[in-house]
């Protein structure tokens, strides 16, 4: 059994000192609230093959991070992100085979799933364009907050593909409803800040000065809270998509008495009956 434990464990380790390198990664005194910047501001901050394979490889090493248990995305120079870079990906992606191009759509929906996987929520501070991939990135976070000039356009029709790209045919209907994804799908317009606020694909708007650090103020909250809880809370608002309603009420009590065995759950208790805030450790 100590094998098996050991073995369990050992890929564990902390994420906050990881060094980037096709976007900026920092992370708080403390190691629990990482931000991820995309900086090619002068470009609107687009994705790379690079870059691309990078997040997802960060988002899946994230489930073994021992320290960060809130991230932010967000972009930088007033721009969330413009989407594949044209020329660096929409022209190579012309000259290549079937099988190298399922490969890269591949590892675009690989992306997706990382961080609808990762057990930290995931909060995207969004301004100015947010297009194409970068509406995806925007999408597959837990929760996001705009800016009045945030333009969140899903533009596969624009280069000629369809609208079902990195699961959007299946996010967006859920998100906003199937009427008004299909006809950002459809028309690949941009969707305002107010349609998104009201529509339900923003949380909250903010001045583009205010809304970094409202979502750095909303992951330290998430942080703060108790994360194990969180984690359960992410793993089943994703799986119960595919659950009837017994199933899902099952999974739920299931989940639950996990948490109920956590020493947050007791350290709650506590503090409520000594009249004090509690102090969560996600443990």
């Amino acid at each position: 059994m100590q094998e098996t434990v050991h073995t369990m464990t050992h890929h564990k380790r902390p994420y906050a000192g990881f060094k980037a390198k096709n976007f900026l990664w920092t992370a708080s005194q403390d190691g629990k609230v990482a931000t991820i910047t995309l900086n090619r501001p002068e470009r609107k901050n687009p994705l790379t093959f690079d870059s691309y394979a990078e997040l997802r490889d960060l988002f899946r090493g994230l489930v073994y991070a021992t320290d960060i248990k809130a991230v932010v995305v967000t972009g930088a120079g007033g721009n969330f992100c413009s989407g594949g870079d044209v020329h660096e990906i929409i022209g190579p992606l012309t000259e290549m085979s079937m099988p190298q191009l399922l490969d890269f759509t591949r590892m675009t929906g690989d992306l997706v799933k990382a961080m609808r996987a990762c057990p930290a929520p995931i909060v995207a501070a969004v301004d100015g364009i947010c297009a194409g991939a970068g509406a995806m990135v925007a999408l597959a976070s837990d929760l996001r907050l705009g800016t009045p000039q945030a333009r969140t356009a899903f533009l596969f029709t624009r280069v000629g593909l369809a609208g079902a790209d990195m699961g959007a045919c299946t996010l967006l209907p859920r998100m906003i409803g199937q009427g008004r994804a299909s006809e950002l799908l459809y028309t690949g317009r941009a969707m305002t800040a107010d349609e998104g606020m009201g529509w339900g694909f923003f949380n909250s708007l903010h001045a583009p000065d205010a809304v970094l650090p409202a979502a750095q103020a909303l992951a330290r909250q998430l942080a703060d809270g108790p994360t194990f809880a969180h984690g359960m809370t992410k793993k089943l608002l994703h799986q119960e998509w595919n659950m009837g309603v017994d199933e899902a009420i099952e999974a739920e009590a299931q989940a639950q008495a996990v948490c109920m065995q956590t020493r947050d759950f007791r350290r709650a208790y506590e503090a409520f009956v000594a009249k004090r805030k509690p102090v969560f450790e996600g443990n």
